[in-house]
């Protein structure tokens, strides 16, 4: 069986170098969600063709969402001839910006030496392609499988995942009994098996002043200097008693290891083009005034070992410290998202299966490793309740939203092969 299902998979080189071209020539850009109807339009055609069950499915009134840029996902489903088990296949369809310094067309799908170059290519539009050539190959091979088969296509992943992964769990798509196994085809490397993530705090947090002439500061009160203060506290407390955090999880890289906190953005005083209501073309002069707001956002990424409260309460302890400490200091913090970090255990069954697959296709025992970043299995985790969930596809991790980006399309070939080998473990766990 696993002879034959390899063999179609190589036979299926090219249809694989195709698809992967063709989904990164859809310039799916997060934010703000460009080309996603087009793109699930596209995936429900094929799969339909290959005998799914497929809709479309747009997640109305979520962040981002609008007639303009409607959040649409596609959900296929292929039941077998017997019960039994549902594995199913998630990749996420955007993309983040491309970019500068590319040397390729970043929506070009330019084959050189093996490689097929595009934003996207490797996070995550390879893992969506040899995942699908992966099943294809599979029903080919075993038309007769137990079970049911799924492969979905779900948007804003690089944002937070609200309108794809977040939106289809809350309607118990991906949860028990619907669903037994989920993977994910991250780029991880082929030989890893992600079993999770760390967790995530995003805040925004804001300092007060009062509005006066540019002239004459004295007259009022800088928030953007209060701010300064903010800064200075991470850098000489926060930052440093972080990096004295480090877990026992096995995140890749080394340095994720570590406690995090990165600032996203931050803005202070009059708005440029594009914002307070000036033109997106407007390039003209600010006026001169003493800013009496500005505005942080901070990234903190944290270890299983530490409690959110905990996270929370270092910052908030800061804050407040300024608050006491400096002269008409006062501040306002928001929550953005939370998210706690997540473990699959290694004896569950998709990571066994998904292990063997390695072992097999690739001749070494696999690496298990926890994501630095969150992806869409902290959806499936807290809102589905199905923690038979992880990250396996092509790609290497470190080249995900770089300038020219690329997967290796042998890579592609071999994590295809470990996908088709999972899948057949799992829907016929009693087959030895």
């Amino acid at each position: 069986m696993y002879d034959q299902i390899n063999n179609r998979i190589d036979a299926k080189r090219e249809n694989l170098i195709d698809l992967t071209v063709d989904l990164i020539r859809m310039p799916t850009v997060n934010p703000p969600g460009d080309a996603y109807t087009p793109c699930a339009e596209f995936l429900a055609r094929r799969l339909k063709a290959r005998g799914f069950d497929t809709q479309l499915l747009r997640a109305l009134e979520t962040p981002g969402d609008s007639d303009q840029f409607p959040r649409t996902n596609v959900m296929a489903r292929r039941e077998g001839k017997r019960p039994g088990p549902t594995v199913h296949f998630n990749s996420h369809i955007d993309v983040v910006e491309a970019g500068e310094g590319w040397t390729f067309d970043p929506f070009g799908g330019e084959i050189r030496e093996g490689r097929i170059y595009g934003r996207g290519a490797c996070d995550m539009k390879g893992g969506l392609a040899a995942s699908v050539i992966a099943v294809e190959a599979y029903l080919e091979a075993n038309p007769d499988f137990d079970g049911a088969i799924e492969i979905s296509g779900t948007v804003d992943e690089e944002s937070g995942g609200y309108g794809g992964v977040a939106w289809l769990a809350s309607k118990g798509l991906f949860s028990k009994p619907r669903v037994d196994h989920v993977i994910i085809p991250e780029p991880l490397n082929k030989d890893r098996v992600c079993l999770g993530h760390r967790g995530v705090w995003w805040a925004e947090i804001e300092t007060f002043g009062v509005q006066a002439h540019g002239s004459m500061p004295f007259l009022g009160d800088s928030a953007v200097r209060h701010m300064g203060s903010v800064l200075t506290a991470f850098e000489n407390d926060l930052f440093p008693a972080l990096s004295e955090k480090r877990t026992n999880m096995p995140v890749v890289p080394e340095g994720a290891k570590q406690s995090t906190m990165n600032i996203n953005s931050i803005h202070g005083g009059e708005g440029e083009a594009g914002t307070d209501g000036k033109p997106d073309d407007y390039s003209g002069l600010p006026s001169p005034n003493v800013p009496d707001s500005c505005r942080i956002i901070i990234d903190r990424r944290f270890l299983i070992e530490e409690d959110l409260q905990t996270v929370k309460g270092e910052v908030v302890d800061l804050l407040e410290g300024l608050k006491n400490d400096r002269e008409n200091f006062d501040y306002a913090m928001r929550d953005i998202m939370e998210v706690l970090p997540t473990m699959t255990d290694k004896d569950a069954p998709v990571v066994q299966a998904v292990s063997d697959g390695i072992r097999q296709v690739l001749g070494k025992e696999p690496d298990y490793v926890i994501s630095p970043g969150t992806y869409d299995q902290k959806h499936i985790a807290r809102i589905g309740h199905l923690h038979d969930c992880i990250a396996y596809g092509p790609g290497i991790l470190d080249l995900a939203h770089m300038a020219d980006e690329f997967v290796v399309i042998d890579d592609m070939i071999e994590s295809a092969k470990v996908m088709a080998h999972a899948l057949h473990v799992l829907l016929h766990p009693n087959v030895i």
